[in-house]
């Protein structure tokens, strides 16, 4: 289902990041006018800019994080057991959501360079797919390149991803208790 909202809202999110990289001179009067200038511009294949980043993210991103809460979270109650849910939860999914992101980060950056690519009268760079942009990235700017922007990531993820956790072992912990009538 994810890969699916994903996909669906790749557009709308092409056409905010397009908004946003505008500097001094206004290329886009509003939403729809970025994606019909798009549309114009690159086609309706350029609405889909580095999807397949996102759809190929998108697995790994849920398996690592995952993975990696309830792999932190049982050692946690093996050695503490007695701490509160809500603490191990939502420390174990923030850290969680820190290995997921370091993990697929790449990928998000692929995604970000190839939908701003061409924008506002910028030169086309990305001229191959996915492996060709991360070794042109690599070639360009190193093994650093690869990362650049992730701490403002990390500012998004953490809380959020311990939030997502902590309520997930909540509602999981209130709705198997039994009816009280």
């Amino acid at each position: 289902m994810r890969p699916v909202l994903r996909s669906r809202n790749h557009n709308l999110e092409l056409a905010k990041w397009n908004r946003l990289q505008q500097r001094s001179t206004i290329y886009y009067n509003g939403m729809w006018h970025a994606l019909g200038t798009i549309c114009r511009d690159e086609g309706v294949f350029g609405l889909y800019k580095g999807l397949g980043a996102t759809l190929l993210g998108v697995g790994p991103s849920i398996a690592i994080s995952f993975s990696v809460y309830e792999t932190l979270r049982s050692y946690w109650k093996s050695h503490r057991p007695n701490d509160s849910t809500v603490l191990v939860s939502l420390t174990c999914g923030s850290l969680s959501g820190i290995a997921s992101s370091t993990a697929t980060f790449p990928l998000d950056l692929v995604r970000r360079r190839k939908q701003l690519e061409g924008v506002g009268g910028r030169a086309r760079v990305y001229n191959s797919g996915l492996l060709g942009t991360l070794g042109h990235i690599m070639r360009t700017e190193g093994l650093r390149g690869l990362y650049r922007g992730i701490l403002p990531e990390y500012y998004k993820v953490v809380p959020g991803v311990g939030i997502v956790f902590m309520t997930y072992e909540t509602l999981k912990k209130l709705l198997s208790k039994p009816p009280p009538f």
